[in-house]
């Protein structure tokens, strides 16, 4: 069940059955994103600045809301998921938005057998290195899409978050990548109660791999933030302090929840 082959194979079984949920949820809220609401939060869209103009690759971009919000800025975006349904909605919601994002199905580690363009920046956002084993393979392909001085732009959920138990009462899992974490549920993030099982493979990875893998693949850091706070309501356990920012309850703003990287390619 550790091998590569599995993992792949688990997860995108769950994706794809994560996808129509998702679509349809209130969490996404995929009508008002129909109608001209980005998806996009204050964290990331700082980072970003003008991107009129610019070639954007959006790594694991599920069903491309993101994807699709950044071509509403101008950038002709190329988004890439291993979901194949998720694929396709992201495809038809192109199209029905007449924006310039193309999209590929494709794991991370195989893409630049599949794609042979150069980006002004690549972007990837909350809960997407979790589903990597292997953080200085997936920064090798990072670098190889990115044009000289082209940016990487990241926002993620803080290692620290993926520790704890899914209610927030104990320390459950080592802050550091020791081994897959292996785990069945039921619903999801975006619908608790959806009626629907899931087995995942994922890893936890420390902040010190996930700037040591860029670092040491041709990227030179320009900033790395850490907020109190997630711009999503996914977890258990939360509060909303601010509109649009959650805290785990019983924690306030003790833990880093988010963390965000911009940096360079040499």
């Amino acid at each position: 069940m550790k091998s590569t082959n599995d993992y792949l194979l688990v997860n995108k079984q769950t994706w794809n059955n994560k996808t129509e949920v998702h679509v349809n949820s209130d969490f996404y809220n995929n009508d008002a994103f129909l109608k001209g609401k980005s998806s996009l939060n204050a964290i990331e869209v700082e980072l970003l600045g003008d991107i009129s103009d610019k070639k954007i690759l959006h790594l694991q971009c599920h069903f491309g809301q993101d994807s699709l919000s950044l071509a509403r800025l101008g950038a002709t975006v190329t988004g890439v998921d291993l979901s194949d349904n998720a694929i396709e909605k992201a495809t038809s919601f192109a199209k029905q938005l007449d924006l310039k994002a193309t999209f590929i199905c494709a794991d991370i580690y195989s893409l630049p057998t599949i794609l042979d363009e150069k980006f002004d920046l690549i972007f990837t956002s909350y809960g997407t290195i979790g589903w990597l084993p292997d953080l200085d393979k997936w920064a090798k392909v990072v670098s190889h899409f990115l044009k000289p001085n082209g940016k990487f732009i990241m926002a993620d959920f803080h290692p620290v978050v993926w520790m704890y138990d899914n209610n927030f009462n104990e320390v459950f899992y080592s802050y550091f990548n020791i081994e897959p974490i292996i785990e069945e549920e039921t619903g999801t993030y975006a619908e608790k109660n959806a009626n629907i099982e899931a087995k995942t493979i994922t890893w936890n990875h420390p902040i010190s791999e996930i700037l040591n893998a860029l670092l040491t693949n041709e990227l030179s850091l320009n900033q790395f933030n850490e907020y109190d706070y997630s711009p999503y309501n996914c977890f258990n356990a939360t509060e909303e302090f601010e509109k649009g920012k959650f805290r785990i309850k019983h924690f306030g703003n003790k833990i880093p929840m988010v963390y965000s990287i911009l940096a360079t390619k040499k």
